[in-house]
């Protein structure tokens, strides 16, 4: 902890002396003089590495902390009762886990193949033990921000489906005696549904029979890696059910595909953004919603974001000094991902991009099938002496309340056409 507030502050004085270089090298127009451009990019980069190491030291002290929790519980009642049986599913027994690690490694003894008799897939793959599929799903959450921020279900069928009110009704003043008028709600449906995504991995089978080496680590660790960044894309640039699956095969509904960018929302050029579009942003977000909400967006918006000012001539941006809280824009938490829309710089290419949100994303839903298989391939890589990996998931994802969620977009001019 210690170490973290020590880069915290580090973090803090040298943005302060980013802000005082920016002040000692504008121009007569305001702008960052063509010389001192460099020097600024590199210290926000410095800055921007500082973020960085903080949150991979708050996740390893996360991670300890979780690894550090007791493991046994005290016996409070007399030892004599006989303790209460739960019920347990298949995969979460040791039995099952051991059996499944066996026949990652290559042992298709059948002792090995009837214990996994519970878990077999349709497709010939096994679902993956309970205690390994917490495993991964960390991994997915660590890798994916859409999974820390979104509001994810479990479902133990491929859809669900999610009725939503589409008005509060109302209430009307009468006279005495006189008849109270009807006000019915009125509501949609939001089905979820459950789209594969797969990818396969191959490992050497020196490593495999190596007693020493953490199969279940290193799977976790590089599918982990490959799902959530497939995943954090499809949340934010998915299209939905495909019309042409030959083509385009059936994913998430994007966040960016579900909304639009409402009056006012969009910037005079599509290469800078100013205080007035950030501040109207904000405000185009009904009130319930922006308690809760938080800023996301590419990081070369995010260099444009850090130099701007309010109408009070103090920086929006500010840094956070706390343990496992974000950077914040008006009060409100930020965060980035390289999946969102970047600003190349090229009016042609970005305008029209929707390139920052704002909003409530625990209305983004995202339903993970309960199960996750994996499957060996043993003849594939035979020749290389090596073994393929398959593991597949279903899941789903899509903004089930479009009002929680406000864009912004740039607009087709250039700088120098308009402000």
């Amino acid at each position: 902890m210690t170490t973290i507030m020590e880069l915290r502050n580090k973090r803090n004085a040298l943005w302060e002396q980013t802000k005082e270089f920016l002040e000692k090298n504008r121009d007569e127009s305001g702008l960052v003089k063509a010389d001192a451009v460099e020097q600024y990019n590199k210290m926000a980069s410095d800055v921007r590495a500082f973020g960085d190491e903080i949150k991979r030291l708050e996740e390893q002290m996360e991670m300890d902390a979780r690894l550090s929790k007791a493991t046994s519980m005290p016996v409070h009642a007399d030892p004599k009762a006989e303790p209460k049986k739960t019920p347990v599913r298949p995969t979460a027994t040791e039995e099952y886990s051991k059996a499944f690690w066996d026949m990652m490694r290559g042992d298709s003894s059948l002792e090995v193949r009837d214990a996994l008799s519970v878990g077999v897939d349709q497709n010939g793959g096994y679902t993956v033990p309970d205690e390994f599929h917490r495993q991964l799903i960390q991994g997915l959450e660590e890798n994916n921000i859409f999974r820390r921020l979104a509001r994810t279900i479990t479902t133990q069928s491929g859809t669900r489906t999610i009725p939503i009110a589409m008005d509060t009704g109302s209430a009307s003043w009468i006279e005495e005696g006189a008849a109270i008028q009807e006000s019915d709600l009125s509501f949609s449906v939001e089905t979820l549904s459950a789209y594969k995504l797969g990818c396969m991995i191959k490992v050497s089978n020196e490593l495999l029979h190596d007693s020493a080496f953490d199969i279940a680590g290193y799977i976790a660790q590089r599918f982990g890696v490959r799902f959530g960044n497939a995943e954090e894309d499809a949340f934010i640039n998915g299209t939905g059910p495909s019309t042409n699956p030959q083509t385009t095969p059936s994913m998430p509904t994007g966040i960016l595909n579900s909304v639009t960018p409402s009056a006012g929302n969009t910037t005079a050029n599509a290469q800078t953004v100013h205080f007035d579009n950030i501040f109207k942003l904000y405000y185009s977000l009904k009130s319930p919603y922006r308690s809760k909400a938080a800023f996301l967006c590419n990081e070369t918006l995010l260099l444009q974001l850090m130099l701007i000012k309010d109408k009070n001539d103090n920086y929006i941006w500010k840094p956070s000094l706390d343990i496992a809280k974000p950077d914040t824009i008006l009060g409100r938490p930020i965060h980035t991902s390289s999946f969102m829309p970047a600003i190349t710089g090229n009016a042609t290419q970005d305008k029209n991009k929707k390139v920052l949100l704002f909003g409530d994303f625990n209305y983004y839903w995202i339903a993970d099938r309960t199960s996750r298989t994996f499957k060996r391939l043993n003849e594939l890589y035979a020749v290389t002496d090596q073994v393929g990996f398959i593991g597949t998931q279903r899941v789903d994802g899509k903004l089930i309340l479009p009002e929680a969620m406000q864009v912004m977009a740039l607009g087709s001019g250039t700088a120098s056409s308009g402000s």
